[in-house]
Formats: C-alpha cells, sequence, structure tokens
C-alpha cells in the first residue's frame, strides 16, 4: 500500500495555518473605530443602537450623562437644538447625533467632509435601535455643517 506523504503534512501545516491566522480575525474585529457615546444609562434604544455599532466592527466607549449636563454636551460640540435626539456620539472628531445607520457613518468617516458631524433628529421607529426596520417609518441623516446648518445626507424611506 503507498501512502501519501504530502497529505499528513498538508493537514498538519492546514491545521497550523488556521490556528495561527485565528487571532489575526479577532483582532480586526477589535480595530474598528471607536466612538464615545454619553447617554442617560437608562436608556435602552441607546443600548441597542451601540449593540448594532459593535457588531459592526466600532469599539464604544459610554458615558452617563442625564438632563442639562446632556444637553450642554451636545450644544457645546455643535448640534444644533432642532437635531437633537436621546444620545450622542464621537468618532474621530466627527458628532453623531441620534440613531445614524452604521452605513451613514462609515461613508461620513470614508468622504470626510468639513462638518461637525451627522443627525438623526428625534427617535424615528425604524431606524438602527429603534424597532424593526421592516416597520420603519421615512426619516432623514443631516449632516450639520460647522456654520450648524443641516442638509440631507441620506433619506430612508418607509418600510
Amino acid at each position: 500500500m503507498i501512502q501519501d506523504p504530502l497529505s499528513r503534512r498538508t493537514l498538519v501545516l492546514g491545521g497550523a495555518a488556521i490556528v495561527a491566522t485565528w487571532p489575526i480575525g479577532s483582532l480586526a474585529r477589535t480595530t474598528g473605530p471607536v466612538m464615545h457615546v454619553v447617554k442617560d444609562p437608562n436608556c435602552g434604544c441607546c443600548s441597542a443602537w451601540i449593540d448594532i455599532l459593535e457588531r459592526d466592527g466600532f469599539r464604544v466607549t459610554t458615558e452617563a450623562s442625564t438632563g442639562t449636563q446632556l444637553m450642554r454636551y451636545k450644544f457645546e460640540n455643535g448640534i444644533p437644538q432642532t437635531m437633537v435626539s436621546c444620545h450622542t456620539g464621537r468618532v474621530d472628531g466627527y458628532m453623531i447625533e441620534g440613531h445614524v445607520p452604521v452605513a451613514d457613518i462609515r461613508r461620513l468617516l470614508e468622504e470626510r467632509p468639513n462638518a461637525v458631524g451627522l443627525a438623526v433628529p428625534g427617535m424615528p421607529y425604524g431606524s438602527p435601535g429603534m424597532g424593526p426596520a421592516s416597520e420603519r417609518e421615512a426619516y432623514d441623516v443631516f449632516l450639520i455643517d460647522r456654520e450648524g446648518r443641516t442638509d440631507v445626507f441620506s433619506h430612508y424611506e418607509s418600510a
């Protein structure tokens, strides 16, 4: 009977390659953009939005804040009163207000406009962290410029 000496070697080397590259995959998932989110510690929809970010590779830190202190943070960082929502994030120099979809955050980080950041004012049903997308109400994602003016960055139709 003829044995193939490469089959055992191939098996061992293949297994070693899998084991050796396994940490690289884990590392890639933990080296995404870092976002710091200031939010009410008891807000479930904020936590749901953060879970979505983390599943998409963002590393998220949080800071508890409520009431006047939270509003002051928003205004001091260029969020106009008309754009306010329940939580505020900062990623790579940009502010992210409310339930902004991950795709829009990634587009912002890729295009790098001269802007304060993005906002989804209010809490539109079906936006990320606010219920099923299959029941989404129409909403806009706004780009906030350095003067506090806003323009539609993305539009989401109702489901």
